[in-house]
């Protein structure tokens, strides 16, 4: 049987000392091996996104416009069909709220996808749907400079989430932030 080591305060530390670096060198080789895979799946998540919520297209070109990430989309004929804006903010219930915002070549929304959320499930998770084209709060087609995309609760044409009023204002904050983006863009 082996002899137990006195209790004292240096080999408490030297214990915990040692334990602690095993812990890290594992987290490490962890976090090694996951991070391209990690990195593949959302580079994946935001191509997705892109061919979502913008009219067919044969290329790509990103562009970098006041912090926001920008794809710009062409067809066959090298004719800009719009452009897809990664835009976020912090104002959700949940926290950070990121959307992919597709735009035609005259500033309309034509789609969105939500690339992350801490929204609230059942609640204001429902953004998902609820601002698409049959969805109640429907924001897709609308020209977010002519119209007053704001909830109808604070003076705007857009109804909220039922239960969810925080979520809406971001949601609908961060498409008018990738509009404003857009106009940049000069397409």
């Amino acid at each position: 049987m082996a002899k137990k080591a006195p209790s004292t305060l240096l080999n408490m530390l030297l214990s915990l000392t040692a334990i602690a670096l095993v812990a890290a060198a594992a987290l490490a080789a962890l976090n090694g091996a996951t991070a391209e895979p990690i990195a593949k799946a959302q580079q994946a998540k935001v191509e997705s996104a892109i061919s979502a919520v913008l009219p067919s297209f044969a290329r790509i070109e990103d562009k970098t416009v006041d912090g926001c990430v920008c794809h710009v989309a062409y067809n066959e004929a090298d004719e800009c069909v719009g452009a897809a804006i990664e835009a976020g903010n912090d104002k959700g219930f949940g926290g950070h709220l990121q959307l992919m915002v597709g735009f035609d070549t005259n500033g309309v929304v034509y789609g969105y996808k939500i690339l992350e959320t801490h929204e609230t499930p059942g609640l204001g998770a429902k953004a998902d749907l609820w601002f698409q084209k049959d969805g109640k709060g429907s924001i897709i087609g609308k020209d977010p400079a002519s119209a007053n995309l704001t909830v109808s609760k604070d003076g705007g044409e857009v109804d909220a989430i039922t239960g969810s009023t925080i979520t809406s204002r971001a949601f609908l904050t961060v498409i008018s932030d990738a509009a404003n983006t857009f106009q940049h863009l000069n397409i």
